[in-house]
């Protein structure tokens, strides 16, 4: 039997930033896993593009588990209608906790947060920490500048190319999941340097 995707865990910004097309898009991801009969993992924010892709996965009946740090609750930057909230300590306990949850991780339209986070689950994965697929819903080209950039730092030999080759570009969910399903059980080369 092949693997599937039970839960994913999406990282995404908690503003909606300017393209108001990015916040319907979100949403739309949040509903399609929910259809999918995917779960969403996510930092259980309640503003901007996190709001969204919860909010779309809640409107069809999926499974929401959120896992945020207190210190953000106590500046009410929570839900509490989720499926499950987690609330821990620290930023790292947050990503440990969301790897846990999930088998695969998918990067939405985000800022440095957002990016600190797939960056280092990505890290994890090629070091051999972590063995769950990561990969980049790249919605209106989001991601395409750093994801020129770090092909820019493999060709001067800081990336392995199989490195970037093992991550998962999209355009759209369908082929983002078939990305993340195809490296299910995959482990890339943990070779550092």
């Amino acid at each position: 039997m092949s693997p599937t995707i039970r839960r994913v865990a999406v990282f995404c910004a908690s503003s909606p930033g300017v393209d108001p097309g990015l916040s319907r898009a979100t949403y739309d991801v949040g509903r399609g896993l929910a259809g999918r009969g995917i779960g969403l993992v996510y930092g259980g924010g309640g503003h901007g593009l996190m709001r969204e892709v919860s909010q779309g996965a809640l409107d069809a009946g999926g499974e929401v588990l959120g896992v945020i740090p207190r210190s953000m609750i106590e500046r009410e930057w929570g839900r509490d209608d989720l499926t499950e909230l987690h609330v821990v300590e620290t930023m790292h306990e947050r990503k440990a906790m969301m790897a846990d949850l999930a088998d695969a991780f998918l990067c939405l339209p985000g800022g440095l947060g957002t990016l600190e986070e797939v960056i280092e689950v990505w890290s994890w994965r090629y070091i051999g920490f972590n063995d769950d697929p990561v990969g980049f819903l790249n919605l209106g080209g989001t991601w395409t500048p750093l994801l020129d950039a770090l092909d820019g730092l493999a060709d001067a030999g800081f990336i392995r190319r199989e490195v970037l080759e093992d991550v998962v570009v999209a355009e759209d969910l369908d082929a983002a999941l078939a990305g993340l399903t195809a490296r299910l059980g995959v482990t890339p080369g943990a070779k550092l340097g």
